[in-house]
């Protein structure tokens, strides 16, 4: 039996993003990076001595907690890529990924991941209240810039998603673990 496809008019919407794959000048400090320092855990390999696959070196990463998701995040070694930049900037860098977010379970494992990573010598790029989100932002060591944050409950935002959007509140270093739960949900700039 054959399935008739409706013919659309407009895309379908997707589920979501499936995963990202990164360009990596180095897998082992990239490894470390990922699964050492965001807690990403490692569920696979390319293995081309095994499998019918390009020889190259990809390993494959999940931040799923309840169980494995198959991945999120793969990495690819890409020895010839130019360095990352010394300082990273948001708005005026030198990747063609802009950043990354990655999200934590709440409010309590953030703070806890964000202390971790400052404790072991993560350099914080920014701290910032957005409207939806609480972020600490990161570079990893090709350039790539990481957003580490947790998601504010959705009764805060849902009423003006553009809003939150654009509402941004940049705190000190010395402010990284100063964390309210007195959330803003009046967006409206005037």
């Amino acid at each position: 039996m054959t399935d008739t496809i409706a013919k659309r008019t407009t895309a379908v919407t997707p589920r979501g993003v499936n995963h990202l794959v990164l360009n990596v000048r180095n897998m082992e400090e990239s490894h470390h990076f990922w699964s050492d320092l965001l807690g990403f855990k490692q569920v696979g390999a390319l293995d081309s001595d095994k499998y019918n696959v390009p020889p190259y070196k990809m390993q494959f990463y999940s931040g799923v907690i309840d169980n494995v998701n198959h991945h999120d995040v793969a990495l690819v070694e890409m020895p010839q890529l130019p360095e990352a930049p010394e300082q990273w900037d948001m708005f005026s860098g030198a990747s063609a990924v802009n950043h990354i977010a990655i999200a934590y379970p709440d409010r309590e494992s953030w703070l806890e991941q964000v202390q971790f990573l400052k404790e072991n010598g993560v350099k914080m790029n920014l701290r910032v209240d957005h409207g939806m989100t609480h972020s600490v932002y990161i570079n990893d060591p090709n350039g790539y810039g990481v957003e580490v944050l947790y998601e504010l409950p959705a009764e805060v935002w849902e009423h003006d998603i553009n809003g939150a959007l654009n509402y941004a509140v940049t705190l000190s270093e010395e402010d990284l673990l100063v964390d309210t739960t007195d959330y803003e949900t009046n967006f409206d700039p005037s």
